[in-house]
C-alpha cells in the first residue's frame, strides 16, 4: 500500500480531544505540554475540559486541533514504529490541517506551529469584525456550479468559493448580504442544501488579506526545513518540498480555495491507495471515501485507535 497522512482541520474540534492519547503515552503529554508552553497558556486543560464555546474559538481550535494531530504523530513514531519518510508518499491537511502535516514532516517544530496559528487565528478573526462576513455550505454542488452562483451572488461584494471538500461539498466565503444571497440562489438553481456556517469569521476568500500580510509577516521569522516528504499543498493542489514555496504557499491559503478534492485526487493518481488522517475525529477521511472510492482510510485520534493502527499494519 502506498500511504498518505492527512490531518483535519477546523471544525473536527471537540472537548476532551487528545485526553487518552495524553493519559496513556507521555511522549503524547509531552506534546500538549510543549504547546501549553509555547503559547503560555494552559491549552490543554481547555481542551479536555472546556468550555466548547472558548474551544470553538478560531485561536483556541487551531493550534489545539494541531497538537492532537502532532501528539498522535509523536505516539505512532514511539509505539507503531512509524517514519514518516519511509512510511508516507505524501502528507497533506485541510487548512489549518497543513500546518500539522509541515511539523509532522520536520519543517518547522511543534512550538513554531503552535505560534504561528495563534497568530493565524487572532488575525482571521481580527480581519472581518463581527456579523460582516460569513460562509456557506452548499451540498449537492460541484465547483463550477458553486463558483457561478457566487459570481452572481457578488453584486460588487466578496463572494468566492473557499473550500472545494469533494463529494459535492463546496463552501463558499464572504460579505454576510453576498452569502445570504448565494444561499437563495443555490435553492432557485437546485443545489440540495444551502445552509449558513456556524464560523465567527469569512475564511479563504478576499476579506482576509490583512490576515494573509500577518502571516507573511510571522511566517519571514520561522526557520523551515524541507519536509521529509512533500505536502500537497490546498492552495496548488500540487506536492511542494522548498521551503520558500511552502512559505508563499502558506500565505496565499489565507486568502486561497482550498482544493482539498484536487489535493486527493492528485494523490491517489500519484499511486497513494491508502489514507490515514491522523488527529481529533474523522471528517477527512468520510470526505476521501467520496473522492477517491476504493481507497482504504482510518482516522487514529484516540488510545484505541492507536491498537486499532498497530493491528491494521500487523
Amino acid at each position: 500500500m502506498t500511504t498518505a497522512l492527512i490531518f483535519p482541520g477546523q471544525g473536527s474540534q471537540a472537548v476532551g480531544m487528545g485526553r487518552s492519547l495524553a493519559d496513556a503515552f507521555p511522549v503524547a503529554k509531552a506534546v500538549f505540554d510543549e504547546v501549553d508552553a509555547a503559547l503560555s497558556q494552559k491549552l490543554s486543560t481547555l481542551m479536555w475540559e472546556g468550555p466548547a464555546e472558548e474551544l470553538t474559538l478560531t485561536a483556541n481550535a487551531q493550534p489545539a486541533l494541531m497538537a492532537v494531530s502532532l501528539a498522535v504523530v509523536r505516539v505512532l513514531e514511539a509505539e507503531a514504529g512509524l517514519d514518516l519518510g519511509r512510511d508516507a508518499a505524501f502528507v497533506a491537511g485541510h487548512s489549518l490541517g497543513e500546518y500539522s502535516a509541515l511539523a509532522a514532516a520536520g519543517t518547522f517544530s511543534v512550538s513554531d506551529a503552535a505560534r504561528l496559528l495563534r497568530i493565524r487565528g487572532d488575525a482571521m478573526q481580527k480581519a472581518v469584525p463581527a456579523g460582516q462576513g460569513a460562509m456557506a455550505a452548499l451540498l449537492g454542488a460541484e465547483l463550477d456550479l458553486a463558483r457561478e452562483i457566487a459570481a452572481a451572488a457578488a453584486q460588487g461584494e466578496v463572494c468566492e468559493a473557499a473550500n472545494d471538500n469533494g463529494g459535492g461539498q463546496v463552501v463558499l466565503s464572504g460579505a454576510k448580504a453576498a452569502i445570504d444571497r448565494a444561499i437563495a440562489l443555490a435553492t432557485e438553481r437546485g443545489v440540495k442544501r444551502a445552509m449558513l456556517l456556524p464560523v465567527s469569521a469569512p475564511f479563504h476568500c478576499a476579506l482576509m488579506q490583512p490576515a494573509a500580510e500577518a502571516m507573511r509577516e510571522a511566517l519571514s521569522k520561522i526557520a523551515m526545513r524541507a519536509p521529509v516528504v512533500p505536502v500537497m499543498a490546498n492552495v496548488g493542489a500540487a506536492p511542494l518540498s522548498d521551503p520558500e514555496a511552502i512559505r508563499a504557499s502558506l500565505v496565499a491559503q489565507v486568502t486561497g480555495t482550498v482544493r482539498w478534492r484536487e489535493c486527493v485526487q492528485a494523490m491517489a493518481a500519484a499511486g497513494v491507495d491508502d489514507f490515514v488522517e491522523l488527529g481529533s475525529g474523522k471528517v477527512l477521511a468520510g470526505l476521501v471515501k467520496r473522492i477517491a472510492a476504493g481507497t482504504a482510510t482510518a482516522s487514529v485520534g484516540t488510545a484505541e485507535d492507536i491498537a486499532a493502527y498497530k493491528a491494521r499494519k500487523g
